[in-house]
């Protein structure tokens, strides 16, 4: 097995005036159609812990075992959301449709990702909740889908829980790469490992699937990019801009895009940074042959304005 850091390369470079300021090294694929393999930079065999990036395909297990929500809500069971009001809205509805409140959510309680929503509610008197961390759209469809399998919910985030259990053999099923390791994810719900070009292969079955859960996910975040994310946030941004994409980010510099076409990329920054996420998926999208316009310009500030630049090692203008 690859260690992470041992054949990482450079993705991408901070450019600050005529100086090179930095260098995120990484791990990227890009996928034909076809499954070949049309760029491989690093060790596409790498075994990471692909983190948020793995919620569509949760939410194809969660589909598979019985979670019973629309387009909207099912945008939200994928999302590493703001916590903006209209999302704590949608996680709300959600289990309130399974009978059940926000108390019953067993994520780590944080606050809102974005900053105006948690300035709000500091002014407001409250504090970290459950509701209001990134997860919580996808434990409130796991709580939802134990419901309407008839499973226990106060467990559901056991290891051993068959809710668990069966997300487990979806992200294999899914990936083509055997579970080797589990842990606990930040938000407190078990983590699986897979491979980068595994997690490609996944998006890809998402976002070319015609029919089933997977294609219901598909068109799910297609339908509702803000819901998977937020106001500002770069997975919302490329969404909107690129119809059919579907495209997830994951904590520590994880990201997997999958196309209409069955095309599909992943990559990890290793260091986890996210400053060059934008950069390299807009790269690597060019790669895959889609047209992205300038949504990966990522600009470097001095004083306020622009004197550089994150821009990434591969593709037509390097």
């Amino acid at each position: 097995m690859t260690d992470v850091d041992s054949a990482a390369v450079p993705l991408a470079r901070v450019v600050r005036g005529d100086l090179v300021e930095s260098v995120h090294r990484g791990h990227l694929v890009v996928l034909a159609p076809d499954g070949g393999v049309r760029l491989a930079l690093g060790d596409p065999e790498v075994t990471i812990w692909a983190r948020s990036s793995l919620k569509p395909l949760q939410a194809v297990g969660m589909l598979s075992s019985g979670l019973d929500v629309d387009r909207e809500q099912l945008a939200l069971v994928c999302a590493s959301h703001n916590a903006e009001p209209e999302h704590l809205a949608v996680v709300e509805a959600i289990l309130a449709s399974a009978g059940l409140a926000s108390d019953d959510l067993r994520n780590t309680p944080d606050w809102p990702l974005d900053a105006d929503a948690a300035f709000d509610r500091r002014a407001a008197g409250h504090g970290r909740a459950s509701v209001t961390q990134n997860c919580s759209g996808k434990h409130a469809g796991m709580l939802a889908t134990c419901v309407a399998a008839g499973w226990s919910t106060q467990d559901y985030l056991d290891a051993d829980h068959p809710l668990q259990q069966a997300l487990a053999g979806t992200i294999a099923a899914m990936t083509g790469v055997p579970v080797a390791h589990a842990t606990v994810d930040g938000c407190g719900a078990p983590l699986f490992s897979t491979s980068l070009v595994g997690l490609a292969r996944s998006f890809a079955l998402v976002a070319g699937a015609t029919s089933g859960p997977a294609a219901r996910v598909a068109a799910a975040m297609s339908a509702h990019p803000w819901h998977v994310a937020g106001t500002g946030r770069d997975a919302t941004r490329f969404m909107q801009a690129l119809p059919g994409l579907v495209a997830k980010d994951g904590a520590d510099g994880v990201y997997a895009a999958g196309l209409p076409d069955g095309g599909a990329l992943a990559f990890k920054i290793v260091d986890g940074s996210a400053r060059p996420r934008p950069a390299v998926l807009a790269a690597a999208l060019v790669v895959a042959g889609v047209a992205v316009g300038d949504l990966g310009e990522t600009p470097v500030l001095g004083h306020g304005v622009p004197v550089g630049a994150v821009l990434p090692t591969f593709g037509p203008s390097t």
